[in-house]
């Protein structure tokens, strides 16, 4: 029988706790700042000790180099996985930075329970209603056994091609802008049709005072428009987040 060197374990275990560690930084709700650190670290070593069997020890030089190198590619690794993932959710804050700009929420700003800093209300509105959805989907379940998949096709110790990994993350990162004005697109159509409206008022009866009414009534334009367009938001971030870890898997593919 095959005897089994604690090195070899402790390295397996190490590195796994790397990658999980890298993935509770990033993905979205395990990285939320209003999760206390204690707590993430209890589960990453919940998950390193639920997922060690699935991989068993892994065989990587001892030098001290090589293991500097592979924490950094694990943490890379977890890194990956967890962007694709939360820039879904990063289209729904940006989509909340054009609602508020349109609908005159601009300059109303809360903090923000995710990220602990001030952000426009309508931003933090809208990354709560796709983290709600998030989670009434089983999306972090998802993520959990994307996480699993990673090490059969992605062992510890494997080297990695960065820059091929890379590349694909920052097309990821790219598709932010499209995707937030996608979800805002329509209320910026109703709030343009209704300043387009409102130009032609003026235009035709100067004495009315445009600019007193314009915001109020785009302001009910633009909520009603988007408690609307709500019910259409499960079914586009279903599909956003399903990109999001087939965009991961690949970003794990090419580095490979």
């Amino acid at each position: 029988m095959e005897s089994v060197h604690l090195e070899s374990v402790l390295a397996a275990a190490l590195f796994a706790g790397v990658r999980i560690g890298g993935l509770m930084l990033f993905a979205p709700f395990f990285g939320s700042a209003a999760i206390p650190v204690p707590l993430k670290a209890a589960l990453t070593v919940a998950l390193t000790a639920l997922l060690y069997p699935v991989y068993g020890p892994a065989r990587i030089e001892t030098s001290a180099f090589a293991w500097v190198a592979v924490v950094g590619s694990e943490a890379i690794i977890g890194l990956l996985l967890g962007l694709a993932v939360q820039f879904v959710l990063e289209a729904a804050q940006m989509a909340g930075q054009i609602l508020g700009v349109q609908a005159g929420y601009s300059l109303v700003t809360l903090l923000d329970p995710q990220t602990q800093a001030d952000t426009p209300v309508m931003a933090t509105f809208c990354q709560m209603v796709a983290l709600l959805i998030f989670l009434q989907a089983n999306a972090h379940h998802w993520l959990l056994r994307a996480l699993a998949a990673s090490f059969s096709y992605l062992p510890p110790g494997s080297a990695l091609e960065k820059v091929a990994a890379g590349r694909g993350l920052i097309e990821a990162a790219g598709g932010i802008f499209l995707a937030g004005f996608e979800l805002a697109a329509p209320v910026v159509t109703a709030t343009l049709v209704v300043d387009a409206a409102l130009g032609f008022l003026a235009k035709a009866s100067p004495q009315m005072p445009v600019l007193f009414l314009g915001l109020p009534v785009k302001n009910v334009i633009a909520l009603s428009v988007l408690t609307a367009s709500l019910a259409l938001w499960p079914r586009w971030f279903e599909h956003g987040f399903a990109a999001g870890f087939q965009m991961g898997e690949r970003c794990l593919h090419l580095a490979k």
